[in-house]
């Protein structure tokens, strides 16, 4: 039998031209610096991003799909993000864990594809679902496609930053820091502005990769 490989000599060691690649890797070395108390992912890239983080500290990883593997450093919970009943609760009541992540999964909340319920308000609702788990000062990291705000059912969103924006200050995060990654890789912080958010809102598509602060006292802001 003859099995051809005729391209590979060709190419370069290793594909680090696209967003998954950036979005898990500067995700993780973040956390790591930080050194959050609890960690816990919603819905990211087990053979990326959670992958990464297991291999320097446990995560704890909430899916509305179920996980039949056992991976050392990672335990899994299966969970619904629209359903505050069904996510894990602290004893004091003051939020569940000190950082927080959820990288390319935001998108496909309320669209059905991975089993969840039909919503048109899905990823509202799970943005104040995933602020309530955060305790208050904690650390949340969001990826989501950001450009001219539409829906491609049912596969995903793609949101204007500022409504990412609103919804996240409405729910007692504040900005610290925007991340820009193109389709094809390349990377750069963003000025929060309100121009620099309009022109990303006109543009196709890029993934934005927002970092979150909770409020101190966790009040809701307006």
């Amino acid at each position: 039998m003859l099995l051809p490989c005729l391209h590979d000599r060709y190419a370069e060691g290793g594909s680090t031209k696209h967003e998954y690649f950036w979005q898990d890797l500067l995700v993780a070395q973040r956390i790591f610096e930080s050194k959050p108390v609890r960690h816990v992912d919603i819905g990211s890239r087990v053979d990326g991003f959670i992958a990464h983080v297991a291999s320097f500290r446990e995560i704890e990883v909430i899916d509305i799909r179920p996980v039949s593997a056992t991976i050392p450093g990672v335990l899994f919970r299966k969970g619904d993000i629209m359903n505050p009943q069904s996510l894990p609760v602290s004893d004091d009541g003051n939020g569940y864990c000190d950082s927080l992540s959820c990288l390319h999964a935001l998108e496909h909340f309320g669209l059905g594809r991975y089993g969840d319920r039909v919503d048109a308000e899905g990823y509202s609702h799970g943005i104040a679902n995933m602020a309530s788990l955060l305790r208050p000062n904690g650390v949340f990291y969001l990826s989501t496609p950001i450009g001219r705000e539409r829906v491609e059912f049912n596969a995903n969103w793609v949101f204007d930053p500022r409504s990412i924006l609103r919804k996240a200050q409405s729910s007692g995060l504040k900005l610290s820091k925007l991340t820009v990654i193109t389709p094809i890789g390349d990377t750069k912080e963003s000025g929060i502005d309100d121009g620099t958010l309009c022109a990303l809102a006109n543009k196709e598509y890029s993934l934005g990769l927002f970092t979150f602060v909770k409020s101190l006292d966790g009040n809701i802001q307006q």
